[in-house]
């Protein structure tokens, strides 16, 4: 795999061109900056791409906040380590961003990835289709992080309502009890899948539950055609997808705007 080519061709597909994330929600090419705007502020919005100098960053960062805070809303600066001016991170930071840690931007070739599904005894993959999956999957992020997760559960559960085509989401039970969730969501247009979530109950881990949700969602991404999957890797689960045959690409780091 040629990894050069290869984060060319995520950057044009992906950043560039972004496609809507999630129904409702709008793409929009303004200046040096693409941004994606939610159908409310309860769904993802962010900068993801930009192509920024000296002499615009400035007024381009002034510009997304203004944008932003009269939609009444938090945004994220999704940052590459390759992206330009040099000192973007410093700038935002001075313009009133918070830096959240930063992640390993993975890729692997489908073709190349493990299909097989591989679960400990007892445990079962259930597909979500509705609300009440969507909650299973809430009581696994809980469980995983910490963390209610309600913003990326409102978004799965648009997904999976309005546009069930743009995302396959399952949950891993062991009874009735969830210990591990995750997603894949399709692109259309561009070569990439990508994989998110995947956390699993610190009382389940180093069993292959991650490995097998890996697996399972390859072989959806294969079925579809896709070429690629793409993830945004935590610490935690970077040697993992390294050894499934994943290769880094950059690092990104979300910065969180001012509060509007």
């Amino acid at each position: 795999m040629d990894l050069r080519a290869v984060l060319a061709a995520f950057d044009r597909q992906m950043r560039q061109d972004a496609p809507p994330d999630g129904p409702g929600g709008r793409t929009e090419r303004v200046g040096g900056v693409v941004r994606r705007t939610g159908a409310d502020a309860a769904d993802w919005n962010a900068v993801v791409w930009s192509d920024l100098d000296e002499d615009t960053v400035d007024a381009a960062i002034a510009g997304q906040v203004r944008h932003f805070g009269a939609l009444e809303r938090e945004f994220e600066w999704k940052l590459y380590a390759h992206d330009r001016p040099a000192d973007l991170a410093d700038r935002l930071r001075a313009a009133g961003f918070t830096p959240e840690p930063p992640e390993t931007l993975m890729v692997a070739d489908v073709k190349d990835l493990p299909t097989e599904v591989r679960l400990p005894e007892g445990v079962v993959l259930r597909p979500v289709t509705d609300a009440a999956g969507v909650e299973l999957m809430a009581r696994a992020h809980r469980a995983a992080f910490g963390t209610d997760g309600s913003r990326i559960m409102h978004q799965v559960l648009a997904q999976v309502t309005d546009a069930p085509e743009s995302v396959a989401a399952v949950v891993a039970t062991a009874g009735d009890v969830p210990v591990c969730a995750a997603r894949v969501e399709f692109h259309p247009g561009t070569d990439f899948a990508s994989l998110w979530g995947g956390g699993t109950d610190p009382a389940w881990r180093g069993r292959g539950i991650y490995r097998a949700l890996v697996a399972h969602r390859a072989r959806l991404a294969a079925g579809r055609g896709y070429r690629f999957l793409q993830v945004d890797a935590s610490d935690d689960s970077r040697p993992i997808l390294q050894r499934l045959g994943f290769a880094a690409l950059t690092t990104t780091t979300p910065y969180i705007s001012p509060s509007p």
